[in-house]
């Protein structure tokens, strides 16, 4: 069985930063992309970050420049740094993983619990 675990979330004014962190654990063989997504109240999930296994990253326009997404591949854990926050990333980010939990198995996606950002003065 898999597990993501997140931590780091919380509160802060505009403009400040927050790292968050998201760690797998269990029965892991490889794992693929890593991504992180966030919801607001009243509105859909939305995709805010992208790793490859390879490293590539992808940014929606409204996060780009401000958010880094990266991970460590020995300590199956990604992070997402966000600088120069806004009272409009306030949400609950969560983390997505999609891991092979043997070898030639077909990657499955697996979610974090989420965690609360909140932006305001």
């Amino acid at each position: 069985q898999v597990q993501l675990v997140e931590s780091g979330g919380g509160s802060v004014q505009p403009g400040g930063s927050l790292r968050l962190s998201c760690a797998a654990s269990g029965n892991i063989f490889s794992i693929y992309t890593m991504n992180w997504y966030r919801q607001a109240p009243g509105k859909q999930r939305e995709l805010v970050a992208i790793i490859t296994s390879g490293g590539t990253t992808n940014y929606p326009d409204s996060v780009k420049g401000r958010f880094t997404i990266s991970r460590d591949n020995a300590k199956n854990t990604v992070y997402l740094q966000m600088d120069s926050l806004k009272p409009e990333d306030t949400a609950v980010y969560y983390c997505n993983m999609r891991i092979a939990v043997r070898a030639l198995s077909v990657p499955e996606v697996h979610w974090g619990q989420g965690t609360q950002v909140t932006v305001s003065s």
